[in-house]
């Protein structure tokens, strides 16, 4: 990270502010059309409004490809896979494209209007999707990684945990990479917006969690946070590794990246600024 944009991250603080954060690294970033990359949007993965996402693909790009799937964050009631004029989230599917990878950015149903279970739902919904239909996109059914952010994070990682959320061919992803999320519920301050989504009955706060069921995850994993993450995410990454250290699949790689906030961390993808993706390219490439 450039000493001047770590300056401005570090007076934002701790502090989740979109805005500030994606002033600071919207300069940094491409504009469409993107040279190179051939952009499909808007595909139904469901019957519901939001259940809509993108595929990235390098024209030049041959054979099977692995699929990187990105699931933004938002807090449960607020995000999108794309907003006219800003280069959030498009930049994830374009590093990924970029990257000899299949980029595919979803959006999902929010609170309060869906509450828990949509979010799963939806990823589950979108990986059967991707399962069935990236090979006409130069994409390799059998190498899709889930990766999530903040509450992205904790839809990837509850669909990859509980298996009622799978399709008729079982988890079918091949890694899973989770960053700032919530894993366990019943372990973080949970305001009115996580509310709405996660319910009011604490006493549901466990089964709705995902840390235990990505305790037995049988899949390849990584797992990071920000320096500069609010505390409680901090606290739940720990909590996550932890349980995760016996995992079938193996213990979780991990990840702290210096100088980086809950926000900057995906704005700063597609960036010089390789300290993220350098491990998430090295992730991908090196699943069997």
């Amino acid at each position: 990270m450039l000493p001047d944009i770590a300056e401005k991250i570090a007076a934002i603080g701790r502090v989740i502010d979109p805005a500030k954060t994606g002033a600071i690294y919207a300069p940094f970033h491409d504009t469409e059309p993107y040279a190179g990359i051939e952009v499909t949007r808007d595909i139904k993965y469901g019957a519901a409004d939001r259940n809509l996402l993108d595929v990235f693909v390098a024209k030049d790009a041959e054979g099977p490809r692995s699929v990187l799937m990105f699931v933004h964050g938002g807090g449960f009631t607020g995000g999108n896979k794309a907003t006219p004029g800003s280069p959030f989230y498009d930049n994830v599917p374009l590093f990924a494209a970029r990257s000899g990878f299949v980029g595919v950015n979803m959006t999902y149903r929010l609170a309060p209007d869906h509450p828990w279970p949509a979010g799963p739902e939806d990823v589950g919904a979108a990986v059967r999707w991707v399962i069935d239909n990236i090979a006409s996109y130069g994409g390799d059914p059998a190498k899709v990684v889930l990766f999530g952010h903040s509450a992205g994070a904790t839809h990837a990682g509850t669909y990859a945990a509980m298996p009622q959320f799978h399709g008729p061919k079982g988890l079918g992803i091949a890694g899973l990479i989770l960053t700032s999320g919530i894993y366990d519920i019943t372990d973080f301050p949970v305001n009115d917006g996580y509310r709405s989504y996660v319910g009011s009955d604490t006493s549901l706060y466990a089964e709705r969690s995902p840390i235990a069921g990505l305790s037995k995850l049988p899949i390849p994993s990584m797992v990071v946070y920000a320096e500069l993450d609010p505390p409680p995410f901090v606290g739940q990454f720990e909590k996550l590794v932890a349980a995760m250290a016996q995992a079938p699949g193996g213990k979780p790689r991990t990840l702290m990246l210096p100088q980086h906030s809950h926000l900057s961390l995906g704005y700063a993808i597609g960036t010089d600024d390789t300290v993220l993706t350098g491990p998430v390219v090295e992730f991908v490439n090196g699943l069997k």
